[in-house]
């Protein structure tokens, strides 16, 4: 399937499962998550923060637990610059204030920014994914931008609410493929 059928199905899909069934799936991911999260010092974070009308993956959850149980860890969050079509990245923490962009994207507040080169681990927003570690995303290239320069060896972590579909058919160069993603039922590693 190409990647505007995979968007239009996923988004579907996410519409359709009723709240509690989300919050469920979203709790299992975040078990996952820490079942395999072993920060070494100096951790550096980067996560999607969700939007409720998407019905995205709650990373809340997970940035809770890091401000709570890994207070060393950096977490930082992106602000969109629509202009420039890039994510800027600022660190936060649980007194960081907050104001939802036009697309009701969650932005920092946030004087502390951080560069892609610093983070050891990206957490990636997606609608789909496929056998390979190949995404879908919304459409506007924003984390295949910011992933492009970060570190070689920065861990790129989808999280997904849904299985992989066997393959997405219009992957093109610019495509970051991601080196793992996590769902309610399994972690998928890709090499």
């Amino acid at each position: 399937m190409t990647k505007a059928e995979l968007r239009a199905e996923f988004r579907q899909k996410r519409r359709m499962l009723p709240q509690a069934e989300w919050q469920t799936r979203c709790e299992a991911i975040t078990e996952r998550f820490f079942g395999i999260f072993s920060p070494k010092p100096d951790f550096v974070l980067s996560t999607f923060l969700p939007i409720e009308n998407q019905q995205e993956v709650d990373t809340w959850l997970i940035v809770r637990r890091l401000w709570r149980d890994f207070p060393a860890v950096r977490v930082a969050a992106p602000v969109t610059d629509l202009v420039a079509g890039t994510l800027e990245h600022y660190a936060i923490a649980p007194a960081t204030a907050f104001t939802k962009s036009r697309y009701g994207i969650p932005e920092p507040h946030s004087l502390s920014r951080i560069q892609p080169s610093s983070f050891d681990l990206v957490l990636v927003p997606l609608l789909a994914f496929d056998q390979t570690g190949q995404r879908v995303g919304y459409g506007g290239g924003f984390y295949d931008r910011f992933l492009a320069e970060c570190r070689p060896d920065c861990l790129k972590l989808g999280l997904s609410l849904f299985d992989p579909v066997d393959r997405i058919a219009d992957v093109f160069e610019g495509d970051i493929p991601l080196d793992g993603c996590l769902t309610p039922s399994r972690s998928w590693t890709f090499s």
